[in-house]
């Protein structure tokens, strides 16, 4: 029995194509050929809702919304997300300069234990990265 394609929204691709732009396209497609039939539920709603329904609405710029995204994972102290999403701000224009300061202002609102780890994720991405 063939396995059919499933039918995407106009969302989905939207999302897809914002998701690759500000992610890359071979952390995308990595994310999907990675998923397995417990998660592939997952990287079809993410692309579809958060990447396809809010990352590609026009009331913010794709930088200012690596900004936010970037201060919030620090708050939340989710390391791996934030390595990923620093980077992406790299992609959005986003300097380091600027990621430097969006952490030491979330010391200040979200405590010292956060902004250490988000330092080093930091510091990470940046030794990964050339300038």
């Amino acid at each position: 029995m063939a396995t059919r394609k499933p039918v995407r929204s106009k969302a989905f691709k939207a999302g897809l194509a914002t998701r690759k732009k500000v992610l890359g396209a071979d952390y995308v497609e990595r994310s999907f050929k990675n998923a397995d039939p417990f998660s592939r539920p997952f990287q079809d709603y993410a692309t579809e809702c958060a990447w396809g329904m809010v990352w590609t609405r026009s009331g913010l710029s794709l930088r200012d919304r690596s900004l936010i995204t970037i201060a919030m994972l620090t708050a939340l102290n989710r390391p791996q997300e934030l390595k990923t999403h620093i980077r992406a701000g790299l992609t959005n224009g986003v300097t380091r300069k600027e990621v430097s300061e969006i952490l030491l202002h979330a010391n200040v609102y979200c405590g010292a234990p956060a902004a250490v780890d988000a330092f080093r994720m930091m510091r990470e991405v940046f030794d990964s990265i050339p300038e």
